[in-house]
């Protein structure tokens, strides 16, 4: 199920959803007991490369459920390392203005505190907000689940997980993506055009 293919979508079309469309169509009906599209699995946390073949996967983005309890802590430890929650927390807000629901920051580092060292993957951590529980669902039940989203940054890693600088936010663009070949073409030709003068 996890594998990106087995959606049979079309040629040239990937699932590349925006964070409002992870919690009203997935998050959102998931907690609360609706029919939902039964795409994303429920995993609990992993080191990033054991999500291949068990997340859903979209180019270089993975997407899995888990359950709240499993993230409460500021540190959630894995086989091989530990993924560290970051001091950095977005709202996200429907297209009416209400707020919908958060995004959390984390990064996986290897090995344990103190000594584990920072990688360049990245948990993006949906949860729903608490005003919108629906009524027939208790709200333990509603809010034990969260949404992640795990890709690979192409920002530089190696520091020291006691030395991180909690001040140092992630870029909230950045969603691990680079040039393709035909990009760097094109942006080649176009360096090549700008040194071409046409006659008059």
């Amino acid at each position: 199920m996890g594998d990106y293919s087995s959606l049979k979508l079309p040629p040239g079309f990937r699932f590349c959803p925006t964070d409002q469309e992870l919690i009203l169509h997935f998050l959102y009906r998931k907690a609360s007991l609706l029919p939902s599209h039964d795409i994303i699995p429920d995993l609990h946390p992993l080191d990033p490369w054991n999500l291949h073949g068990k997340a859903l996967s979209s180019g270089n983005h993975w997407y899995f459920f888990t359950q709240m309890m499993e993230f409460e802590s500021q540190q959630q430890v894995t086989e091989n390392g530990v993924w560290k929650k970051l001091d950095v927390q977005k709202p996200i807000f429907s297209d009416s203005g209400n707020k919908i629901g958060i995004k959390n920051y984390l990064v996986y580092y290897i090995g344990q505190p103190p000594t584990a060292i920072e990688t360049n993957w990245i948990m993006h951590q949906y949860h729903l907000c608490n005003s919108s529980s629906p009524k027939r669902i208790r709200k333990s039940d509603y809010h034990k689940w969260v949404l992640c989203r795990v890709y690979q940054s192409v920002e530089n890693s190696g520091k020291s997980l006691n030395c991180r600088d909690d001040d140092e936010d992630e870029d909230d663009d950045d969603d691990g993506t680079e040039l393709s070949c035909l990009d760097e073409m094109f942006l080649s030709l176009e360096d090549d055009l700008d040194d071409i003068s046409l006659p008059n």
